[in-house]
């Protein structure tokens, strides 16, 4: 059928048609917040990332309590670890007395329905910031860095987390975690498996938030991280995360690989997550700060299309602001 027979625009213009033919709908089941704690009291501002703190623990609770009040689902932990407590090979990952496994500890206790995933990576562990274990060479090791992140994810288990993430990008890892698991009684600790994390420029603000950019200084991660050219390496990669076992995968970023979301969701079908990264967080948050966008509106056009290419849920630093907005 064709003009003017045919008039897209008549289903446009007015509100009540827009929402009946709305095909995307972004809600607050869809976000899950992600939350820096360190050892230190109080709150502490990250410069790169406004409106974003790091948390003690007692400051962490108030965050739960209010992502319980407004329906969040769950919430990401990132540690902040004391440099002294860093070491070459990471062993504070797995101290069952340490910051993040207290974290999760506290949250469970005073919030036994909030959703607690946690960061397995040995990044805010180690003395270089690289996310897993190095020889002599500076290179990073694959299977002994497995064995680590055993150690750590089984340790967040025993805390209570009920999501383990290992953020990575180990060969191998969610069937050794997965193996782990099973073992020990873990049976219903899900794995959210970041499956394709790329090598990408927008994860500047995380690294000063966990303290790992000076560790790293002029390093990458260039050979263990996805090459933001790639794309059906990142089917691969997810193929081989679910057959380990994973129960969830993870895009990262988000914005920049809306394609990669798109095929992943349509290839496999399965619970897909996307991180709306620091980098994406802090341009929309530095844009709306001098007034040359709006933010609420741009936050949430940006969290809807991560949504439209076929995310099941997204993380994002505007999720209680988020929260807040689509609740009104």
């Amino acid at each position: 059928m064709t003009f003017p027979m045919s008039r897209p625009r008549r289903l446009r213009r007015d509100d009540f048609s827009r929402r009946l033919v709305r095909e995307t709908v972004l809600t607050t089941n869809d976000l899950i917040l992600p939350v820096f704690v360190h050892e230190l009291s109080g709150r502490a501002a990250i410069a790169s990332m406004p409106g974003v703190e790091r948390l003690s623990i007692d400051e962490l609770l108030r965050v739960g309590e209010q992502a319980m009040t407004l329906k969040i689902p769950a919430i990401v932990l990132f540690p902040v670890t004391d440099p002294q407590a860093k070491s070459l090979d990471a062993t504070e990952a797995w101290n069952p007395e340490g910051l993040a496994q207290r974290a999760i500890r506290a949250l469970k206790k005073n919030f036994p329905e909030l959703g607690v995933i946690t960061d397995v990576a040995l990044d805010p562990y180690t003395t270089h910031g690289q996310d897993g274990l190095i020889d002599a060479s500076g290179y990073v090791v694959n299977d002994e860095t497995v064995a680590a992140l055993v150690a750590q994810a089984l340790s967040h288990a025993e805390a209570g987390a009920d999501v383990v993430a290992p953020s990575d990008m180990m060969d191998g890892r969610i069937g050794a975690i997965r193996e782990s698991l099973e073992d020990a009684g873990h049976v219903n600790t899900r794995i959210l498996a970041y499956s394709a994390k790329y090598a990408s420029s927008f994860y500047g603000p995380f690294r000063d938030a966990v303290g790992s950019a000076g560790a790293l200084g002029k390093g990458n991660k260039y050979t263990y991280q996805m090459d933001p050219a790639n794309s059906d390496e990142a089917l691969r990669e997810v193929a081989l995360d679910l057959e380990e076992g994973a129960d969830m995968v993870m895009i990262k970023p988000g914005l920049p690989y809306l394609d990669i979301v798109r095929r992943v969701k349509d290839h496999f079908g399965a619970p897909t997550f996307v991180y709306q990264v620091s980098g994406e967080y802090a341009m929309l948050k530095a844009a709306a700060l001098n007034g040359w966008i709006d933010e609420r509106a741009c936050a949430l056009e940006a969290l809807t299309s991560i949504k439209r290419a076929g995310a099941d849920g997204v993380l994002t630093y505007f999720a209680l602001d988020a929260a807040r907005w689509l609740s009104e």
